[in-house]
């Protein structure tokens, strides 16, 4: 068998907006050097490990962009294209064109389905040169029965367990079809989840860190090659195993996420009797400049004086963080950039919304807030004991999880 190269990536995120502001032009540029790198790197095979989409019902444009570049792909070296949903996912979206991005090698698992998710990718010969374990996001109910008097540990060890099973059944399969083949090729798993010790990014909401399980990197079968994950938003190994690894996202997701260097994964794999495999990480180019500023007013119009003057398009988020009390902020600052190359996006005036925690400011809007905190603040205002509101807080975790995971398009 010939060396085969894998580009792995996750966590795109296509039709996310930023404050209000589209980002298609950034998605559409990312796309573009990702087709170009499949040719310049001359890729076999890629995998993108969730969260295609930003939500479960992603714009027209979105989807434009997705298709397109699936197009493209044919005219690259890429053989094969497998895609698992995230659970920014619609599993329904994903599938619906299956059969017919199957005749063009684009293999798409949506739900947990072993007979699915067991790929055995041909070379031009028809002969199997890489085996994937295609795993999707696993959601809560797929892998768990509900019984009444749970405790919150008894829930997330019940959902742990049933991750950790359905790899070790995914694992014996793809050994079983090994066995059965003249040479050896390499085992490959994906997953979007996320992993014990894994660090976060700006655009992984709370939520779904919380109530996903932080499964054990030992839930991997050592048969695995390559292990392709998504989720969390930065480029990392698990359990300082370097087989086992999140691309992270390509953009930033939010302005915390402004200074990462976004990444994609490249794995070779060479055989002569055994397979091996060596990694690197390719950059992704910033396709829009973010930058956040944090001060009292001088500080921050130093700081716009300085941006201004690189004369580039930039998105701003700004954090006042003065003692005076400035209501005209948002006014000052965009007096201060207009007419230049700077775009303001957000403002977050800390006196103005350090009042009382259960009064919400009119500066401070719903949309800036998650449904973690709206809740956590309606909490805040009653006599509840403490220990009570954790089990509040958790049961209302699970309802807004449960309806963020419901599939629109079924």
């Amino acid at each position: 068998m010939a060396s085969l190269r894998l580009l792995h990536t996750s966590d795109w995120h296509l039709g996310k907006t930023l404050y209000g502001q589209r980002r298609y032009a950034e998605f559409s540029a990312f796309l573009d050097w990702l087709h170009q790198t499949l040719i310049a790197e001359s890729i076999d095979v890629l995998v993108v490990a969730g969260d295609v989409f930003d939500t479960t019902t992603p714009s027209n444009t979105a989807q434009g962009l997705y298709y397109r570049f699936l197009h493209q792909v044919r005219a690259t070296p890429c053989r094969h294209v497998v895609i698992v949903a995230g659970n920014h996912d619609s599993p329904s979206l994903l599938e619906a064109p299956r059969e017919l991005l199957k005749h063009l090698n684009v293999h798409v698992v949506g739900t947990a389905n072993a007979e699915n998710e067991l790929l055995a990718l041909k070379d031009a010969q028809g002969h199997t040169e890489m085996i994937v374990c295609a795993v999707p996001y696993l959601r809560d109910r797929e892998l768990r029965s509900i019984t009444a008097g749970e405790s919150i540990k008894d829930k997330a060890e019940k959902l742990q367990r049933g991750i950790a099973r359905h790899y070790q059944e995914m694992a014996a399969q793809a050994k079983a079809l090994q066995a059965a083949l003249p040479h050896p090729v390499p085992l490959v798993a994906t997953g979007h989840l996320f992993a014990s010790g894994g660090q976060t990014g700006d655009g992984v909401r709370e939520l779904y860190v919380g109530s996903l399980a932080h499964v054990p990197a030992q839930i991997f079968d050592p048969c695995f090659h390559y292990v392709a994950l998504g989720h969390l938003h930065l480029p990392q190994s698990v359990s300082q195993q370097d087989h086992i690894r999140y691309s992270g996202a390509p953009l930033a997701m939010g302005f915390g996420e402004a200074r990462q260097h976004k990444r994609v994964r490249v794995v070779t794999f060479e055989s002569d009797r055994r397979v091996l495999q060596t990694g690197k990480d390719l950059t992704v180019p910033r396709f829009q400049r973010l930058e956040r500023l944090t001060g009292d007013l001088e500080a921050l119009q130093r700081g716009l004086a300085d941006l201004r003057a690189e004369n580039e398009s930039i998105w701003l988020e700004v954090e006042y963080t003065g003692s005076t009390l400035r209501p005209q902020l948002r006014e000052l600052l965009m007096e201060q950039i207009k007419d230049s190359a700077l775009e303001l996006l957000a403002v977050h005036n800390r006196v103005m919304v350090q009042q009382a925690l259960g009064r919400s400011h009119p500066s401070e809007t719903l949309e800036q807030l998650e449904p973690q905190e709206v809740f956590e603040r309606l909490l805040a205002l009653q006599a509840i004991d403490p220990e009570q509101q954790e089990q509040l807080k958790q049961s209302h975790r699970e309802v807004v999880v449960s309806l963020q995971e419901m599939d629109t398009r079924a």
